[in-house]
């Protein structure tokens, strides 16, 4: 309540207003006095808590956002789950609708179909059957000259001796290429008596078995031989527990089918995130306990050049718990504003390590700071343990005689 101006008050009154207002203002304008007449020793151990919380925050940041990516970048090397038809039986026509629905809209499914057809000479070679749609997005990695177009139209012949008049466009590999085109030019193949004119849209290199193939368009294909799709390639997201859980579900949802994991694919994500996490871990760790060791420092430090202070606080009426408190209170302030400005500052390493290494931005994750904020503050109060302890020493009779 505000008074006139003028308004004289009794000693009675001002020691009952002061007995009752708080002593909150006193302790802020000591812990703030305490820094600003020791700007060095608090600017420095400031400064370890913003390094320690940046780089915390970097961390944590990049681990979520590095895993991601990783992950998106595992999946452009193809699929790491695989579903084979038991007994070369054919897989249930609706395999697919019900893949997505069991894992999920984002998961991945290519379906693939394959025959055994020959060539004018009589070499035999072999022929794919998928969606080229979903097998570009799938297999990124594939080194294609030019993708056929999607949905082609197949131009049969039931009469071996006649050709279609417009050849249908396929995918060859490399090595089959110099069997049946060596000079790009369309070709004829035969299954089961039945003749289909393709032509080479574009050159497939992998390096491994698909060299040696022919892709055609599914409706292609299977108009074709007649022969519906046995295997499916599957790029399931998540960690190895959600590919795991996911594998389960696709065994219960497809009987007849072998679920089966890519375990070059599996193995080396596994251990290029378990590095990434591991490395990751320990460079925050040990920056974490640098920092701690200087804030230990400072500290002790500051013990040291106070004990004049604490000795007249003592000798004032001050008890050991005040005291104690009042240190800790410092070390804490110092923890939360180290947490704050780390923060920040941290937010910015991440995204700038996101654009030099991964080209994408990382998100920033406000999710993190209350992780960042009770590390930072313990840090601070484990480093004043050992400075406390010093306090509990300080004899004010013996400090104020300078001895």
């Amino acid at each position: 309540m505000s008074t006139a101006p003028g308004t004289v008050h009794t000693p009675k009154q001002v020691a009952d207003r002061r007995a009752q207002s708080p002593h909150t203002s006193m302790f802020v304008r000591m812990l703030i006095r305490a820094a600003v007449l020791r700007r060095g020793r608090a600017a420095s151990a400031l400064l370890a808590m913003v390094v320690a919380a940046a780089v915390a925050t970097a961390m944590m940041n990049l681990y979520v956002d590095v895993q991601a990516k990783l992950r998106t970048e595992f999946r452009n090397y193809g699929a790491n789950v695989v579903l084979v038809a038991k007994q070369s039986q054919a897989l249930p026509a609706d395999a697919l609708d019900k893949i997505q629905s069991a894992i999920g809209t984002k998961t991945l499914a290519v379906p693939f179909s394959y025959a055994v057809a020959r060539t004018k000479s009589g070499q035999s070679v072999v022929v794919v059957g998928t969606d080229f749609t979903r097998a570009r997005q799938l297999n990124h990695w594939w080194n294609v000259n030019h993708w056929p177009a999607a949905q082609i139209l197949a131009y049969l012949v039931d009469n071996p001796s006649s050709t279609p008049a417009i050849p249908s466009e396929a995918l060859v590999g490399v090595r089959a290429a110099a069997v049946v085109t060596s000079d790009r030019q369309p070709f004829e193949l035969s299954f089961q008596g039945r003749t289909i004119e393709l032509a080479p849209a574009g050159l497939l290199q992998t390096g491994a078995g698909e060299d040696s193939r022919i892709y055609l368009d599914q409706s292609t294909f299977q108009t074709w031989t007649g022969v519906a799709p046995t295997t499916i390639e599957v790029a399931v997201n998540g960690t190895a527990e959600e590919v795991a859980q996911g594998m389960k579900q696709l065994a219960q949802i497809l009987p007849t089918a072998d679920v089966r994991p890519v375990r070059q694919i599996m193995e080396g994500e596994a251990n290029v995130l378990n590095k990434t996490r591991a490395t990751l871990y320990a460079a925050a760790t040990l920056i974490v306990l640098t920092s701690a060791l200087c804030v230990l420092a400072t500290l002790i430090g500051w013990v040291f050049d106070r004990r004049r202070d604490f000795a007249i606080m003592k000798a004032l009426g001050a008890s050991e718990r005040l005291v104690n408190g009042f240190f800790a209170a410092e070390a804490a302030a110092m923890g939360v504003i180290g947490a704050i400005l780390g923060f920040l500052i941290g937010i910015g390493v991440a995204a700038w390590i996101g654009r030099v290494n991964f080209h994408a931005p990382v998100v920033p994750r406000f999710s993190v700071f209350p992780y960042v904020l009770i590390g930072s503050t313990a840090v601070a109060l484990l480093s004043a343990i050992l400075p406390i302890g010093l306090l509990r020493r300080v004899e004010p009779a013996i400090i104020l005689r300078g001895e």
